[in-house]
């Protein structure tokens, strides 16, 4: 009996029209190949008709690389019309901060950023305020204030999309980044940016959700974190995150109440991307939360 050494896992993601075998032609090429299935979720959108998994694995022998795994199971995909990618365990994805006024999400992505509980690296933080670049310096992290308005918005977006590729960034994370998007700058972020909206989407958008909902009498507040697209808050949603109120909560209650589900909710978003737990599926996305 092979006995397994548990270290950090590999990760192989896959997508691919459904049809009957989809499930066993990746685990039975696992276990034919030495290679040890930590865990494992799939689901079949009989919708769509597409097919999604993610399994967490250990390679037995000392042999495996990336390139031998892509070239054996090339032929066994092909049938299927699979797309895949592997993850490498050490793998800790380059994230760019973007950020205004409000601190807490920000405060709260960089403690986690810092303890460990997120396994990224935060090379740069943006910003079109300088609010903030007191507690970059304290991180010891680059920040770059662009101030926006209406005439230098196509040049300071342009000057984003500089940084981000000289950070060689993989994802961008609007932390309370109070900007509205052009259409350029969305279809340069489209699937590589997650955005943190206080309100419980589809429910009021754009500015000021807290005051919409204390006028609607509201007896939840909650938060939505999304990928970033052209249409203000309809990009695919990834997670969201509840607290129930009362008729005692004034406006400012419901600030600070959702800004704690603010922050635990955006830091689930940016895990379950970073582990590779979310497709996207059309307009919407298969999350395989942990």
């Amino acid at each position: 009996m092979t006995m397994i050494t548990k270290s950090k896992p590999w990760i192989f993601t896959a997508s691919c029209p459904s049809m009957l075998g989809t499930v066993d032609v990746v685990t039975r090429f696992m276990a034919e190949s030495g290679y040890y299935v930590d865990e494992i979720h799939s689901f079949d959108d009989r919708v769509s008709k597409q097919f999604f998994i993610r399994i967490e694995f250990q390679p037995i022998s000392d042999d495996f690389s990336k390139v031998k795994f892509d070239t054996e199971f090339a032929s066994r995909a092909a049938e299927f019309g699979m797309q895949w990618s592997l993850t490498e365990p050490e793998h800790r994805p380059r994230v760019a901060i973007m950020v205004s006024k409000y601190d807490h999400c920000l405060n709260d992505l960089l403690y986690r950023y810092r303890t460990g509980q997120l396994n990224i690296e935060v090379p740069v933080i943006i910003s079109n305020h300088p609010d903030l670049e007191g507690l970059a310096q304290w991180h010891d992290i680059p920040y770059y204030h662009l101030p926006i308005t209406p005439e230098t918005k196509p040049e300071q977006e342009a000057e984003i999309v500089k940084l981000l590729q000289k950070y060689d960034i993989e994802l961008t994370v609007l932390a309370r980044y109070m900007q509205v998007l052009s259409p350029w700058m969305c279809d340069q972020l489209n699937g590589k940016a997650i955005n943190i909206h206080h309100s419980l989407l589809p429910g009021f958008k754009g500015a000021r959700p807290y005051h919409q909902a204390w006028e609607k009498g509201v007896k939840m507040v909650g938060a939505t974190a999304h990928y970033v697209n052209n249409d203000l808050d309809e990009g695919p949603i990834i997670t969201q995150g509840i607290q129930t109120v009362d008729h005692a909560f004034y406006p400012e209650d419901l600030v600070s109440k959702g800004q704690d589900v603010e922050r635990v909710t955006l830091f689930n978003a940016i895990r379950y991307h970073i582990e590779k737990r979310v497709f996207l599926n059309g307009g919407r996305t298969i999350v395989f939360s942990s």
